[in-house]
């Protein structure tokens, strides 16, 4: 450990007196008066380009924790990364948790939520390191640092600042005011202790105790360029002044957890439990190999993909949510939870191993999560997605309101039997717009049987009922010598253009006497 500088030293340093001392910090921020066991967890993305499905799956977990617990879930931004910074991207990130339906309930008192409007915290913090000579000023450059990189290299040694690389590692009170009364202005540097060669045992909830070589580097804790913290140092304070008790993040943070150990415990401050999530991968179509989904390649990494598609929100939680707890669609099927919320999440049971992304399993559950919707709920989503995200002719087929509504009640009154063919709300217009004149495409390939066609003309009653309909329909399969469905798919594609559809008999009746007979007219 080197010598403390002095106060003065230290506002000069960090260009200003400190704000607080870290006592005043641990009163201004106490521990929360919660129930015992609640957890407070936080979901803490860089506004640097969209909403990552993986950044979902881990604000997924971290609100499900908090809420069966009766905690906290905070989202936190971490927007210390000036120059990765993409405009307009925290708004993305709240508006696709919101569209989710995952809430945070953020407490005024423990705030910011913003890293950058927590500047006063950081440089408090980090002058008690002075103080304590736990932490120095560095004057390095960008080119020193290059030198130092090439000349580690070239001798086969890890790079970084670290032992005898680290130049200002000891320097004197004396060289650090001329590099000040030069204009130099310092990063803020731990003064680390620790030995490569011996290994510190970090707690992780799912994977247990792991050791780690010790972290021997003079990481950099406060630029130089905009006195705004690293990550690793804004994690430290924001995790322990806000009183976090579990961080679950990807795991490929994993190598940082023992230096977030060593932090913690340098600062006397008890860590929280970390969750280190398994990755979402799939199978790369060109190398037949397990991956991770990639922003450049996979559209399906971006949630935006799934809302402009009108995959139905809780569909998507849902199966992220059978990722997290494997049991979940057992518990589903077998009646004992009706939906993810209710089911309850050991962190111990987490994966470790990379889930799978798969589009068909993720179908099945869009086609069962519209299939326990109420019609209005499902019109309401099909309209609501075709305003927002659809072209002129999804807004077209939304307009009128009871005849889609009358059109997606089709085969919906029998829970028991209901129709599981609707995935996403585009594909759910899709499939029904034979029902619009103007999206009708007639079948110009099918060999009708045009005096099938003829009779039932004769006959049509648009006011039958389904049994005086379906006798008609017998009636004239006994005189052409065919069978009923014979009868029933000349009727079927002449109406739709298709040879698969719902209730014939319904499709009529939603068509209505004068669509019906323009159809068939058609045919013929």
């Amino acid at each position: 450990m080197r010598q403390g500088l002095s106060e003065d030293l230290i506002a000069r340093v960090l260009g200003a007196a400190p704000k607080y001392t870290v006592a005043e910090l641990e009163e201004k921020f106490p521990p929360r008066n919660l129930p015992e066991g609640a957890l407070v967890t936080r979901f803490a993305p860089s506004p640097t380009g969209y909403m990552h499905l993986g950044g979902l799956y881990q604000a997924l977990i971290d609100s499900h924790l908090a809420a069966q617990s009766d905690g906290v879930f905070m989202l936190r931004i971490e927007d210390t990364d000036t120059k990765r910074e993409v405009a307009d991207a925290v708004q993305l990130i709240i508006d696709s948790l919101h569209k989710f339906g995952i809430e945070y309930n953020d407490m005024p008192e423990y705030g910011p939520y913003y890293q950058s409007q927590r500047k006063d915290i950081y440089r408090s913090v980090a002058a008690e390191l002075l103080r304590r000579g736990l932490a120095y000023p560095c004057f390095l450059t960008a080119d020193d640092m290059e030198k130092i990189r090439a000349e580690q290299s070239a001798a086969g040694f890890a790079t970084g600042i670290y032992g005898e690389f680290a130049r200002d590692r000891d320097i004197t009170e004396e060289d650090i005011i001329k590099h000040l009364d030069n204009g130099e202005v310092p990063t803020i540097r731990l003064y680390s202790t620790g030995n490569p060669n011996a290994r510190i045992f970090c707690k992780d909830a799912v994977r247990g105790s792991i050791g780690f070589p010790e972290n021997n580097e003079d990481l950099v804790l406060i630029k130089s360029n905009d006195g705004l913290p690293t990550y690793h140092f804004a994690h430290l304070c924001d995790d322990h002044f806000m009183r976090t008790t579990h961080v679950i993040r990807g795991e490929e943070w994993l190598p940082s957890l023992p230096l977030h150990t060593q932090l913690f415990r340098m600062m006397g401050w008890t860590p929280p439990m970390y969750i280190h999530t398994s990755t979402i991968d799939k199978i790369d179509e060109e190398t037949g190999k397990q991956r991770k989904l990639s922003k450049r390649k996979d559209p399906e990494s971006n949630v935006a993909f799934f809302l402009r598609d009108g995959w139905p929100t809780t569909a998507v939680l849902e199966y992220l949510g059978n990722i997290a707890a494997s049991g979940y669609e057992e518990a589903k099927l077998k009646g004992a939870v009706k939906s993810f919320s209710e089911y309850e999440i050991k962190p111990k049971k987490i994966p470790m191993s990379g889930a799978l992304f798969d589009m068909k399993k993720l179908e099945w559950w869009a086609k069962e999560s519209i299939g326990a919707m109420t019609v209005s709920d499902l019109v309401k989503s099909v309209v609501d997605w075709a305003n927002e995200y659809g072209d002129e002719k999804h807004k077209m087929q939304v307009a009128d309101i009871d005849y889609l509504t009358a059109v997606l009640a089709i085969e919906r009154d029998n829970p028991q039997r209901i129709r599981k063919d609707f995935i996403t709300w585009r594909q759910t217009l899709e499939i029904v717009e034979f029902f619009w004149d103007e999206l009708f495409v007639p079948n110009t390939e099918y060999a009708y049987n045009t005096d099938v066609l003829r009779a039932f003309m004769e006959t049509f009653n648009i006011a039958d009922d389904k049994d005086t309909w379906w006798n008609k329909i017998v009636a004239i399969a006994e005189k052409f010598g065919i069978k009923n469905g014979e009868v029933a798919m000349n009727l079927r594609v002449a109406l739709s253009g298709r040879t698969n559809t719902p209730d014939l008999y319904s499709i009529m009746q939603v068509m209505g006497k004068d669509r019906v007979i323009k159809r068939i007219e058609g045919a013929l």
